[in-house]
C-alpha cells in the first residue's frame, strides 16, 4: 500500500485535478493536519472531475473549509514569509485550539465508563489508514509527545478486567471523542492499523477471562485499506485472530465507520467484507451525517440498501458534533432529524434497526427523538441510550425545538417539575 502525505499528496491533487490553487490549499492545511492518503482511497475512492466538491475529496483530502479563514491566512502568510518559527508558533497554536481533549488523557489506554463495557486503546494504535477530514483525533496524528503517547497495553488490560468482573462487553477503538465519554467512537484512529502480532496479545488477554461475552471493534481499514486483510504480510494471521475469538464462544461485532456508498463498491472492499465475514463475526455499519457529504436522506437510503445486500447489518446514525476542524461539517439537529426519518421511509424494513440520530456526549449516548408537541410547542426528545448509571437509561428530557441547535450542549432544557415533560406526540413517524 502506498500512503500519500506532505508534498506527494499536494502533487497528486494537483496531477489529478489540474488545479494547482487546490494543491496550494492541501499544502497550507496539511502544515495543521497531518493528512494520509493511501493509495486504494486516491485511485477507488474520489472523483477528481467533481473536485473540491466531490463528497469523497471533502471527507478525505485536505481543503480550505478545514481551517477558518483568519487561520488558514495566518498559516499561508507564514509559509510565503518562509519564517519557519512563526510557522511553528502558529500551527502548534492551531493545534492546541482544535484538540478537544486537552487534557486528562488514561496512561494506561482504558476507558471503563460504563458499568460493563471496557473500551480499550491500544497502545501502538496512534496512526490511522486514512484520517478523514471530519476526524476530532488530528494532535493524536501530529507528533505531540504528550497526546500522541502509547497507552498502556495487554497487561493493563488484564488487570482492569482482574478487578472488575462486571465487564462482559470489550470494545477496541482509538480514543475517545470529543467530551470524553467513551461510547462507540465515530472517528477512531484504527485498531487494525496494529500489525496483528501487537494486536494479538490483547485478544489473548480477554480470551483469558471467561466473563467477557462480546468483543466489538470499530475500524475504516475495509473503505481505506481493504488490502489489510487480502495481502498484507500477516492478513492471514489476522484473521485466524479473529477467527479465535469467534471459536471461543463469544460475540465477536466489527463495526465498520461508513459514511458514503462509494466506500463499499470497490472490488478489493467486498473481497475484504467476504474474508471478515467467513470469520464468523456480525459486520456492522454506521457513520455520522455530514455537510456536502452524504446529508440528503436518498444517498442513506441507497448505502443502508447496498450494505444490506452485502450481508452487513445498518445500525446507526449519528450526529456530527461539528468542534473544531468539524465544523464545517456539522448541520443542525433538525436537518439530521429529517434525513434520518426520510431515509427509513424509503426503506421501511430497517425501521427499528437503525438507531439514530445519536450523540455521544458528556452525560452517555442520547438519541435525538421527535420532534414532538409538548403543550408549549414543539420540542426534541433526547433519549439515554447509555449512561454511567444503568438506572438512567431510557429517561427522557425534553427542550424547546430550536431549528438552529447543531449539539445538546445549545438546547435549553425544561426545567423539573415544568408541565411540559408530560408525553408528546409525535409530529412525524418512520415507517
Amino acid at each position: 500500500m502506498t500512503v500519500l502525505t506532505g508534498h506527494r499528496l499536494g502533487a497528486l491533487i494537483a496531477d489529478r485535478t489540474g488545479r494547482p490553487a487546490l494543491a496550494h490549499e492541501a499544502e497550507v492545511v496539511g502544515q495543521v493536519l497531518p493528512f494520509r492518503v493511501t493509495s486504494h482511497v486516491a485511485d477507488e475512492l474520489v472523483d477528481w472531475t467533481r473536485a473540491p466538491d466531490d463528497p469523497l475529496y471533502r471527507l478525505v483530502m485536505p481543503h480550505r473549509g478545514l481551517l477558518a479563514p483568519a487561520d488558514f491566512a495566518a498559516v499561508e502568510r507564514s509559509l510565503r514569509d518562509g519564517d519557519r518559527d512563526r510557522l511553528r508558533l502558529v500551527v502548534d497554536g492551531l493545534r492546541e485550539r482544535l484538540d478537544p481533549h486537552p487534557a486528562g488523557r488514561d496512561a494506561a489506554g482504558l476507558r471503563h465508563r460504563y458499568p460493563e463495557t471496557l473500551l480499550v486503546l491500544p497502545g501502538q494504535g496512534r496512526t490511522c489508514h486514512g484520517p478523514c477530514a471530519s476526524c476530532s483525533r488530528w494532535p493524536r496524528f501530529a507528533g505531540d509527545p504528550v497526546r500522541g503517547r502509547e497507552l498502556g497495553g495487554p497487561e493493563a488490560l488484564g488487570d482492569r478486567l482482574d478487578r472488575h468482573p462486571e465487564i462482559t462487553d470489550v470494545l477496541f477503538a482509538g480514543v475517545p471523542f470529543a467530551g470524553g465519554s467513551g461510547a462507540d467512537p465515530p472517528d477512531p484512529p484504527d485498531p487494525f492499523e496494529l500489525r496483528t502480532a501487537r494486536l494479538a496479545p490483547y485478544v489473548t488477554a480477554l480470551l483469558d477471562r471467561p466473563g467477557v461475552r462480546t468483543v466489538r471493534i470499530v475500524t475504516r481499514a475495509v473503505s481505506r485499506f481493504p488490502g489489510r486483510f487480502l495481502d498484507a504480510p500477516d492478513a492471514d494471521d489476522l484473521l485466524r485472530l479473529l477467527e479465535r475469538v469467534v471459536a471461543s464462544g463469544r460475540h465477536l461485532v466489527l463495526t465498520l465507520y461508513v459514511c458514503h456508498p462509494r466506500e463499499l463498491r470497490p472490488a478489493t472492499a467486498r473481497r475484504a467484507l467476504g474474508r471478515l465475514a467467513a470469520t464468523g463475526a456480525v459486520l456492522r455499519t454506521r457513520g455520522a451525517v455530514l455537510r456536502r457529504v452524504n446529508d440528503d436522506a436518498a444517498l442513506w437510503a441507497r448505502m443502508w440498501r447496498e450494505q444490506t445486500a452485502l450481508g452487513l447489518a445498518p445500525y446507526g446514525m449519528l450526529v456530527e458534533r461539528g468542534g473544531g476542524v468539524r465544523r464545517c461539517f456539522r448541520l443542525p439537529l433538525a436537518r439530521v432529524l429529517e434525513v434520518h426519518a426520510e431515509a427509513l421511509r424509503r426503506v421501511p424494513g430497517l425501521a427499528g434497526r437503525v438507531c439514530g440520530p445519536v450523540m455521544p456526549t458528556e452525560l452517555g449516548v442520547l438519541a435525538v427523538d421527535g420532534p414532538v408537541r409538548l403543550a408549549d410547542g414543539p420540542a426534541f426528545a433526547l433519549r439515554a441510550v447509555r449512561t454511567p448509571d444503568p438506572a438512567l437509561r431510557g429517561r427522557v428530557a425534553y427542550a424547546p425545538f430550536d431549528p438552529a441547535a447543531r449539539w445538546w450542549d445549545e438546547l435549553v432544557p425544561y426545567g423539573p417539575g415544568d408541565r411540559s415533560l408530560i408525553p408528546g406526540e409525535p409530529l412525524t413517524t418512520a415507517e
